[in-house]
Order: C-alpha cells, then sequence, then structure tokens
C-alpha cells in the first residue's frame, strides 16, 4: 500500500510542480503588468507611453521560456520577434485613428484584427536579421509622422472600477500561461510571435478608453512610436547576443538597451522643456 501511494506521488509530481511553477509565472508577471499600468494612468501619455513600451509582458515570458529552452531557441524566437514589432506600431496607429471617433470595442477589435493579420503575413515568411530590421525601418518611416499630430491630449482623472486590476491581471496571465505551456510544441517561431503580443497595450485600449476616452488613450499609444523603435532594438540584441553568449546575457543586455533608450527618451523630452 505504502509502496502504491510513493509511486502515486512520483507519477504526479511532476505536474503539480509544472502547474505550481506556471500559476507563479502567470503571478509574477500579471502584478509586474498591473503596477506599470497604474504608473502609467498616474503620469500622462508621455511617461505612460515610456512604461507601456518596456517589455513589461514580453520580457519575463522571454525569461520563462529560457528557463525551459536553449539559447538557441530563445535566439530564434527573438528573430520572429522582431518584424512582429512592425505589426504592433501598425496596431497603434489603428487604434489611434479609429479612437478619435469610435468606441473602445471598435477601436480595439479592428487593431488587434490588423496585428493578427499581419502576424499572419509575418509567420509565413522565413525572416533574416537584416530582414526584420528593414520591416521595422520601413514600418516606423510610414507610421510615426502619421502619429504625431495625436500625441498631445489632455489626461483627466481617473476613477478606477474595481474590476480594472483583475481584468489586466487575467489578460497578462493569459498570455503568460498561453506561452509557457504551448511553447514545447509550438517551436520557438510561433513562441516568439506570441510572447510579443501587445497585451498592454490592448488592455490599455479596453481599461482607459472607456473611462477617460478615445483621445486621451489614443495619446498614450501615439507617444509609443519611438519607445518601439528601443524594443526592436532590444529583440535584435536579444537574438545576437543569445547566439554569442547564452540567453542569460543576451536577456540582460536586451533589457539594458530598452530601459536605456526609453531614459534617453525621457531625458531629451525634459531637455526640450527645459530649453523651450
Amino acid at each position: 500500500m505504502r509502496g502504491h501511494l510513493r509511486m502515486t506521488a512520483i507519477a504526479i509530481s511532476p505536474e503539480l510542480t509544472f502547474l505550481l511553477t506556471l500559476a507563479l509565472r502567470m503571478a509574477i508577471t500579471a502584478a509586474f503588468v498591473v503596477t506599470s499600468s497604474i504608473i502609467t494612468e498616474k503620469s500622462g501619455p508621455v511617461i505612460g507611453a515610456l512604461v507601456a513600451t518596456l517589455p513589461i509582458s514580453a520580457g519575463p515570458s522571454y525569461v520563462f521560456l529560457a528557463l525551459d529552452h536553449d539559447a538557441a531557441f530563445i535566439a530564434e524566437g527573438a528573430l520572429a520577434s522582431l518584424p512582429i514589432n512592425a505589426a504592433t506600431i501598425f496596431l497603434g496607429l489603428t487604434y489611434v485613428v479609429l479612437a478619435q471617433r469610435h468606441g473602445a470595442l471598435l477601436s480595439c477589435a479592428a487593431a488587434v484584427a490588423v496585428w493578427l493579420v499581419l502576424a499572419a503575413i509575418i509567420r509565413s515568411v522565413s525572416w533574416s536579421l537584416a530582414g526584420g530590421l528593414i520591416v521595422n525601418a520601413i514600418a516606423f518611416t510610414i507610421c510615426v509622422p502619421l502619429l504625431a499630430r495625436y500625441r498631445h491630449a489632455k489626461m483627466p482623472p481617473i476613477r478606477r472600477r474595481w474590476y480594472d486590476i483583475p481584468l489586466r491581471a487575467s489578460l497578462v496571465a493569459t498570455l503568460v500561461a498561453t506561452v509557457v505551456t504551448l511553447s514545447g510544441w509550438m517551436g520557438p517561431k510561433i513562441s516568439g510571435i506570441i510572447a510579443l503580443f501587445p497585451v498592454v497595450f490592448t488592455s490599455m485600449m479596453l481599461i482607459l478608453h472607456p473611462r477617460i476616452g478615445g483621445p486621451p488613450t489614443a495619446a498614450v499609444l501615439a507617444n509609443s512610436a519611438w519607445g518601439l523603435i528601443g524594443l526592436g532594438i532590444a529583440i535584435a540584441v536579444l537574438h545576437v547576443a543569445a547566439l554569442q553568449f547564452g540567453s542569460v546575457i543576451g536577456l540582460s543586455l536586451a533589457l539594458s538597451t530598452c530601459v536605456g533608450w526609453n531614459l534617453a527618451l525621457w531625458w531629451n523630452g525634459r531637455r526640450k522643456i527645459r530649453t523651450g
């Protein structure tokens, strides 16, 4: 009888360990994203955009992938994520334009639809590092000037509702659970695409838009364009550094690149205010 119980415990143990680890990963990432989005609400569209374009959802997803896979998997996933960053700026442009006159659901649904179509096209192409960088350069050359006119809007006071934090947490936790659970059979390419799904942007659309209106919410995404450029550079750094130095160094350098880029944007903005 004791032997039978011991064998059952051994058989269940790996599954239980996986579930507990997955729950911990979901909780940590959700807490990170919720905290960052609250900072966004209190700081206005410019600071909010800098926070939103930090790798607060993709970063933890890649960290957890690195715990389960080797550096080659991470490097290949980053290569798939790079052109997806270009799809995200078009998601932002679509939402920003529609949010000036339409509601949250229509604007967000149309933006996500654009992202999904572009992601499907991107998935069908075998990308090189140069190709990913070129498609990013083209996308941002098109979108940054078009977004410029929507960058300035007054952020009204925000009254928090009871479901705000649970909704944000559930969106992020679902993304992490999907990436971690399915990465084993999806492979690095699909994992890299899913890891860069713009969960922070979509949660902002769905939560901020009904409360403060379309133009102020759109201003956050319009200001995010320059931050997304830094995110694209960080993804390229991750691809190269993971192959050369391993996942830990690759992830550290990518995070440093992204944070350093956004700090430079913040400093430049402050300098313009002082000299203006």
